[in-house]
């Protein structure tokens, strides 16, 4: 099989490369060179999405596969596409759950209406509307054979969001740590290396249209997480559960502050509550989340200092002073 990866240097991209050598494909990369991170089994065609000019010997190839992980201009997206419409079998675009149109019903499914977007759109601020108009883009050009691949919530080996790792690296420091409940509250996750796995089964046996792309909701739970992320960095942390009104009245920040986490009542609930029955009926198979947890923090492990995170959002996790009064309030509610 011969796959072209759009980027293949970080995180997603990354984890699409690594799967795509270890089943002995031809791998072909298409980047700008910058990224520290380069497979030593996959080629590497220089160039630049945002000149189109670059993308001429793309067109020159044949290819079975081509995956996208695009969060740029659209206009990007549907350059690339219209190159590959002719060249390429298959073309799956790594978007989002976040393209549907607020407020989102938990339970999901691919069908519900999407947020507005265009394929010519350049590179605005909202990431739904750029995730959105590159789908249109993709599904343009090729039609029955565009997968759009809609993820949530992302964790695992080099992770570049900072999520699974500030979690990790506040367990690991001990003592005790605020954890923001329900602690049962189910998530919906996906280890960026089966999201990998499946996208190139799917787009190899020509799979089209959306999947959201996580795992059942309750695969994983804020407890389950943290208590596995405690089991692997083998810390003395003392878990204080806090309330979700407790957590608002300290001004606490879910999503970002407590990453991971969502109350409830959050208008971004259904970011753990898709309707996910597509795509496991399509074989959907995903590890268990102590798996993720140990295989990051061995990764986290191996590296010479904190993780390099995406500075289009913003750091995540909780100051130590925050977490202290939130841990006080806790302790007398």
């Amino acid at each position: 099989m011969r796959l072209l990866v759009l980027g293949g240097t970080s995180f997603v991209g990354r984890a699409v490369v690594e799967e795509g050598v270890a089943r002995g494909w031809a791998v072909t990369t298409f980047n700008r060179g910058r990224g520290a991170w380069s497979h030593p089994a996959a080629r590497r065609i220089l160039g630049d999405r945002d000149d189109p000019t670059t993308l001429a010997p793309l067109g020159a190839e044949d290819w079975d596969v081509v995956v996208d992980t695009w969060s740029g201009a659209p206009r990007a997206v549907r350059a690339s596409a219209a190159v590959l419409a002719s060249r390429a079998g298959h073309y799956a675009y790594v978007s989002s759950c976040s393209v549907y149109a607020p407020p989102v019903p938990m339970g999901v499914s691919e069908g519900y209406p999407t947020v507005p977007g265009s394929p010519d759109d350049g590179d605005g601020p909202d990431y739904a509307v750029r995730k959105r108009g590159s789908e249109l883009a993709v599904e343009e050009a090729f039609g029955d054979r565009a997968l759009l691949v809609r993820p949530g919530l992302i964790l695992g080996p080099h992770e570049d969001d900072g999520r699974l790792p500030w979690w990790l690296a506040r367990i690991a420091r001990g003592g005790e740590v605020l954890a923001p409940g329900p602690a049962d509250a189910p998530l919906q996750l996906v280890d960026v290396r089966d999201l990998a796995a499946w996208t190139l089964d799917a787009a190899a046996a020509g799979r089209h249209g959306p999947y959201n792309a996580v795992s059942r909701r309750g695969h994983a739970t804020m407890r389950s997480l943290i208590e596995a992320a405690i089991r692997t960095t083998g810390g003395d942390a003392a878990l204080v559960w806090a309330t979700p009104e407790l957590v608002a009245a300290q001004g606490i920040e879910p999503w970002i502050e407590l990453p991971i986490w969502l109350p409830p009542d959050h208008e971004s609930r259904a970011l753990h509550g898709a309707d996910v029955e597509r795509i496991h009926a399509a074989g959907f198979l995903p590890r268990a989340v102590d798996e993720t947890v140990r295989d990051t923090w061995a990764w986290l492990a191996s590296l010479d200092g904190p993780p390099a995170l995406r500075r289009d959002l913003p750091a995540p996790g909780l100051a130590p002073e925050r977490e202290a009064a939130a841990l006080q309030a806790a302790r007398g509610a």
